[in-house]
């Protein structure tokens, strides 16, 4: 039984990166502390945690990668490297009284609804028990690892990005990066004038867009410290840093000037940076811009351009001890091979078993690609809310602005249940069925869906992405539709 502000609940939350930290706070700022945060890792952060390469920064404006009730005067630059964004999620957990909340090194492995509860395991063989389950699992956790022939026997140093053995000396070797993603990019970048020879193998070109490289003064952060306005103009900078109306009208609408507009800045970047008439072909994209997730970086362009550097375009036939050998038989002989290949966006909360409403398996509706309604919860899964789930928006923009909507709806969703009038609220499957024939609909029509190969693309060959304005995502999660969802179980006064 709970009150009538449903104190008696508790609360389950998974992962303590951004969005499981948010969870947190947001319970503590509305008095309830029945709660707590299991973390597979041994501190917070998420994916600021997991990488650590050379080079890692956010591609979001710093300002705008911040919770909106806890603005950060002190950022270094206008796009935050990573050891920075980790110790700001790491003082936002202390300050809000969220650590003491956290389990650290313990994967949950199994959630269950049960009882009209959800029952949880975890990796160190506890079990647990909550109203609610808050899967802050995040997109990009779950490594992607090349299926490249000889890879396991290559002779020096072979880790993944998310991986980093920094224990490896990188000053005068002979180094290899796989993937040109924006991690490729960003350490390609940063190692360029560190390695003797530096080999990015480049399987796709990627559409750069330059970035501002402001660093802030002590002057600068003096001013946002006691002006915050001088912050919410930087957050709410509608140009930001790819003019993100521009931006969001593109991706939706291909045909669109916006879109034009978009290409033609990126055409001119490359064209103006790279002087070498074979590199630049090298380097021009073969799909149209925006089909993969755009990349932020003011300096890779230069570093190709170096005399170590070189972009190989020809296919890697496989890895062999000394280094890779590509299709034609040429050896690049290596000492530290990279694997900057990304991560496997359709895992979500997998490996963890979720079972819902009279054990549904949540692997059996995912089988052929994550669905949830409106990307935050899930038909048969009472009281349980993906935060940054299956096709949510993850374009160029922040994802703290995209949680902290989700929250809130998810927060709003569970009045029902903290008032006592009922166990679990789910939304149904017919709901969950033609939001998702809405999607499907929208999204092939989107840039996303105009050819390329990227993780956006989903097990049935669609965009898993928001494909609608971004002020319709806002419109929807300011209010949850009570007449999509359905009564679970027996009322917490029965």
């Amino acid at each position: 039984m709970s009150d009538s502000n449903g104190k008696g609940l508790r609360t389950i939350i998974i992962g303590a990166g951004m969005a499981g930290l948010l969870a947190g706070i947001r319970l503590k700022q509305r008095g309830d502390d029945n709660f707590t945060i299991y973390e597979k890792g041994d501190c917070v952060g998420g994916t600021w945690r997991e990488n650590t390469y050379p080079g890692l920064t956010c591609d979001v404006p710093a300002h705008a990668y911040t919770y909106s009730f806890a603005y950060n005067p002190d950022w270094s630059q206008f796009m935050a490297p990573g050891p920075e964004i980790r110790e700001y999620f790491e003082a936002m957990a202390n300050r809000y009284g969220v650590m003491e909340h956290i389990r650290f090194n313990e994967e949950v492995t199994s959630a269950q609804w049960q009882d009209d509860r959800w029952r949880i395991g975890t990796s160190t063989g506890r079990d647990d028990e909550g109203n609610m389950l808050v899967a802050a699992t995040g997109v990009l956790h779950v490594p992607n690892y090349p299926d490249i022939e000889g890879v396991d026997t290559f002779a020096g140093a072979c880790f993944h990005s998310a991986r980093w053995d920094h224990s490896v000396p990188l000053d005068g070797e002979r180094i290899g990066v796989i993937g040109t993603g924006s991690t490729g990019v960003q350490i390609v970048s940063a190692l360029a004038d560190r390695a003797s020879e530096l080999t990015h193998f480049q399987r796709t070109a990627q559409w750069i867009m330059g970035r501002p490289g402001v660093v802030y003064t002590e002057e600068d952060k003096r001013r946002f410290r006691e002006d915050p306005a001088l912050i919410e103009a930087v957050r709410n900078n509608p140009e930001g840093a790819a003019n993100r109306d521009r931006f969001l009208e593109a991706v939706i609408n291909p045909e669109s000037p916006a879109h034009a507009e978009l290409e033609a800045i990126l055409t001119a970047q490359l064209e103006e940076r790279v002087q070498d008439p074979v590199l630049r072909e090298k380097l021009r994209p073969n799909y149209r811009a925006a089909c993969k997730r755009l990349i932020f970086a003011n300096d890779y362009y230069d570093a190709v351009q170096k005399p170590n550097v070189e972009v190989e375009t020809r296919k890697i036939a496989r890895v062999e001890p000394q280094g890779v050998r590509l299709d034609d038989g040429t050896l690049v002989e290596l000492d530290v091979l990279v694997l900057a290949t990304g991560f496997r966006a359709d895992q979500f909360v997998r490996p963890m078993k979720i079972k819902g409403v009279g054990g549904a398996d949540l692997d059996d509706l995912w089988a052929e690609v994550p669905r949830a309604y409106f990307a935050v919860t899930v038909p048969e899964f009472p009281n349980m809310v993906l935060l940054n789930g299956p096709a949510g928006p993850v374009g160029n923009f922040s994802l703290i602005d995209v949680a902290e909507a989700q929250w809130d709806y998810f927060d709003k969703l569970m009045e029902p249940v903290r008032r006592g009038e009922c166990a679990g609220l789910a939304p149904t499957m017919q709901a969950l069925d033609a939001y998702d024939e809405r999607r499907r609909k929208a999204a092939a029509g989107t840039i996303w869906a105009s050819g390329c190969k990227s993780w956006y693309i989903g097990g049935d060959g669609l965009p898993q992405v928001w494909s609608w304005p971004m002020e319709y995502f806002w419109e929807v999660m300011s209010k949850p539709d009570f007449g999509d969802y359905e009564k679970i179980g027996e009322t917490q006064d029965a």
